[in-house]
């Protein structure tokens, strides 16, 4: 029996994608990557905006086309959207089979073997409940980076977002079963862990009375294997002092963090729900980049929120233009049902989204390619992603960027070189969010 899985979204969804392969893999299943081969498909869903959305109903649509001309005996839907919309996915669609809500992916063998058996349903848990399987995860990144999951849930219940209805409050992973997670990953040969939630820097304080990333991160760091340890999205106003301090002091570490402010307007702050003012952003990227002045901050901003003026789109305009962040990535509100956002009087047109979108990347592009080029003559660390074909080069990353949303440094060489190597490169020009560098054994 094949099995094709197709996992849509965020890199947490893709966490527990990697865990239900896992389990699958454990029970004799195979994959392939191949439509008209699966006897199985998996859809991982994301509805987290309405592209995602749209990209989601598509994917189900398409694959449902294969129960009815290929050999697909069994189609399953789990995720987000299949967490919000799990009724109507059913009623709507009628070659879907099973559908499986977020905290229910640990059934995912049982869905596949009810599918085949020809049953329809939905299997779901309380979204108070934290899955833990116990099969080994089968990471999908390559092997040289994995993600790690500390938590599930958020309890900020920012106005745009809906999250916390699909994914269920705060619950953090408790350390040991993190631990444990990440010595199986390094025995894997990952090198680079990237620790995820929907909020980073809050871990802990629902099991332990405190905030505890740093005491997590001091733990991760004595794992043998790992060279990279990354944090992404890290609340600005859960920023706490030893965190800084634990970053400062493990080299292993990152000199890097996710801080999504997504506004600096503080009209447009307090209509989303956001805890933060202008002035206090201003004052933790100045202490954090004070306490690390080699640190690489990204940042995410939505325009065009409900009642968003022009002078509000020009105060974020200020804000970049003063702050310039090494990293930033702009999304048109979404107006999604069920959130506090979406019925909101003095909703903005597409188009002065887009406007505003495109006005922040250009600002961004300017910064992002000044601070390019003032890395030209620089030496760096990179960890080798892959070969770039027919030509004597590789594609790598720097500790300032993470995969898939970050710039990429491409490295000149005729050696032979592996995914996963580390080199010293040295920098010798920039093409836009780009670096190009060249081997060397300078420190």
């Amino acid at each position: 029996m094949k099995i094709l899985f197709i996992s849509l979204g965020c890199d947490k969804n893709l966490v527990d994608s990697e865990e239900m392969l896992g389990l699958l893999n454990s029970r004799g299943y195979t994959f392939t990557d191949d439509e008209t081969e699966a006897d199985v498909i998996i859809i991982n869903t994301c509805c987290f905006i309405n592209d995602a959305k749209e990209e989601s109903v598509q994917t189900i649509l398409e694959m449902a086309e294969y129960k009815k001309t290929g050999k697909c005996k069994a189609l399953i839907v789990t995720g987000c959207m299949a967490q919000r919309y799990k009724q109507e996915i059913l009623d709507e669609v009628s070659e879907v089979d099973q559908v499986l809500g977020t905290t229910a992916y640990e059934k995912i063998v049982e869905a596949v073997d009810e599918a085949l058996a020809g049953s329809r349903g939905v299997e779901e848990k309380p979204l108070s409940y934290l899955p833990q399987t116990d099969a080994k995860r089968m990471v999908t990144t390559g092997g040289h980076y994995a993600y790690l999951k500390i938590a599930e849930g958020c309890n900020k219940c920012c106005t745009y977002c809906i999250i916390p209805k699909l994914r269920g409050r705060y619950r953090s992973v408790p350390m040991e079963w993190l631990i444990d997670q990440a010595k199986e990953l390094a025995a894997q040969g990952v090198k680079e862990l990237i620790l995820v939630a929907q909020e980073t820097t809050v871990y802990g304080v629902d099991l332990y009375g405190k905030k505890s990333l740093h005491l997590l991160l001091e733990q991760l760091c004595r794992i043998s294997g790992l060279r990279w340890i990354r944090i992404l999205y890290c609340y600005p106003e859960e920023i706490y002092e030893d965190l800084i301090q634990t970053m400062k002091r493990e080299e292993k570490i990152c000199h890097y963090l996710d801080l999504p402010i997504q506004h600096a307007s503080d009209a447009v702050l307090r209509r989303m729900g956001r805890r933060t003012t202008r002035a206090d952003l201003e004052q933790i990227v100045t202490h954090l980049r004070e306490e690390i002045p080699d640190i690489v901050l990204r940042t995410t901003l939505i325009a065009g929120f409900p009642g968003e003026t022009e002078e509000q789109h020009q105060e974020v305009m200020e804000f970049i233009d003063e702050m310039e962040f090494d990293r930033l990535g702009v999304f048109t509100y979404s107006q999604e049902e069920d959130t506090p956002a979406a019925s909101m009087p003095d909703q903005i047109d597409e188009e002065t989204k887009l406007n505003w979108q495109e006005e922040l990347m250009e600002l961004q592009q300017e910064i992002a390619f000044d601070r390019a080029e003032e890395r030209t003559g620089s030496v760096v660390t990179a960890m080798i992603e892959g070969k770039v074909a027919d030509e004597d080069a590789y594609v790598a990353r720097t500790y300032g960027d993470a995969p898939n949303v970050d710039g990429l440094l491409f490295v000149q060489t005729t050696e032979e070189l592996n995914s996963g190597d580390f080199v010293r490169v040295r920098i010798t020009g920039a093409v836009e969010y780009d670096l190009i560098g060249e081997l060397t054994e300078d420190i």
